[in-house]
């Protein structure tokens, strides 16, 4: 089984390998640095796409002995069971990371989360969806690092970003980005009205310094102010947190969750330089007519998504009528087979 499909083109991928190879054997490899680090992190990305055909390789392999021993034996058809729906897991997965091409699709990923229209109910439903992109990183063996949370007024959170680590993090997180809409009982009104409420997530990619973003320190408002936390040790007694406002185009960044102002203020700018470049990049896509509009008011008809638990339980993306009945479960951060729908269509209109 030398070739399982486009996306697993072992003999290519190989090629490739044995290239990259010779260019870091070179001398003068490390000369370039930026160079340098981006062929390291593609032999990487490379390696790690060979490890994954592999061990399907293996998996098709002990379930053609399985289902020899199914037709006898209880047990072989409860272990083939489970090889099935994991190998169909990872042909999907397989087949979504083929589909990001993008400049810096497998980077790590920026987010931020804005409560919208909705008041407490739109706060709680701030938290409820970092809660499911956080739960959805854990699964698929990303880091996370909450970096900043600005808490509700009785519930939730006004607004909360979280940094992604992981390869084609911002890739994937991309297809997401937009207002989510929920409809329920509100658990904030005596009264069990149904209730709409609204929320943004905003995704930059992370940019490492080798790409320059021209910040000019005049166009900096740098303000600090004491962290916020649940008390006792997480509460600082000093102005340590730190609020960034890029004057030019309003954009604002808070950090709180370092130990240190100075901590607090470089991962602010790291954030900054992410949502520039982002910037920078809906321009140019703009320019070619490709920009989706995911940066609209925060309200009802610009949503991406609706997340419906009552009169009857229902998640239903906008874009792609993509929809599951297992509202539980996407909450839970079961959310893949929503990216892999968008980002088949948005090939499809390419």
């Amino acid at each position: 089984m030398n070739n399982l499909g486009g996306f697993f083109d072992a003999p290519k991928k190989r090629a490739e390998l044995d290239e990259l190879e010779k260019k870091i054997s070179e001398p003068d490899f490390w000369n370039d640095q930026e160079k340098a680090q981006k062929t390291v992190q593609q032999r990487s990305r490379i390696e790690k796409a060979l490890q994954r055909q592999e061990n399907f390789e293996t998996g098709v392999s002990d379930a053609e002995v399985l289902f020899e021993f199914a037709a006898t034996d209880e047990n072989s058809v409860a272990e083939l069971i489970t090889l099935i729906n994991r190998l169909e897991k990872e042909v999907s997965e397989a087949e979504t990371q083929s589909l990001l091409a993008g400049e810096t699709d497998a980077n790590n990923a920026i987010c931020s989360i804005q409560a919208g229209a909705g008041g407490t109910d739109a706060q709680d439903w701030a938290q409820m969806l970092l809660r499911m992109y956080l739960r959805w990183a854990e699964k698929r063996g990303f880091k996370t690092d909450v970096i900043d949370e600005q808490a509700g007024s009785e519930a939730g959170l006004k607004s909360a970003t979280f940094r992604v680590e992981g390869d084609y993090a911002y890739g994937l997180l991309a297809s997401e980005a937009g207002v989510h809409r929920l409809v329920r009982i509100s658990p904030f009104n005596s009264g069990g009205s149904r209730e709409t409420s609204f929320a943004s997530l905003f995704v930059s990619p992370e940019i490492d310094e080798n790409i320059e973003v021209d910040i000019q320190d005049k166009d900096l408002r740098v303000d600090t102010y004491r962290s916020t936390g649940a008390g006792g040790q997480h509460v600082n007694t000093t102005d340590s947190a730190v609020r960034i406002t890029h004057l030019p185009t309003g954009i604002v960044v808070t950090c709180q969750n370092q130990r240190s102002q100075i901590q607090n203020r470089a991962v602010a700018m790291q954030v900054l330089r992410s949502k520039l470049y982002e910037l920078e990049l809906e321009k140019r896509r703009a320019e070619t007519a490709e920009l989706e509009a995911n940066k609209q008011d925060i309200s009802f008809g610009s949503q991406i998504r609706n997340y419906v638990l009552h009169p009857y339980r229902l998640v239903k993306d906008t874009r792609t009528k993509f929809e599951v009945t297992d509202v539980e479960a996407v909450l839970d951060g079961d959310i893949d087979d929503f990216i892999k729908e968008f980002l088949l269509f948005k090939k499809s209109r390419e």
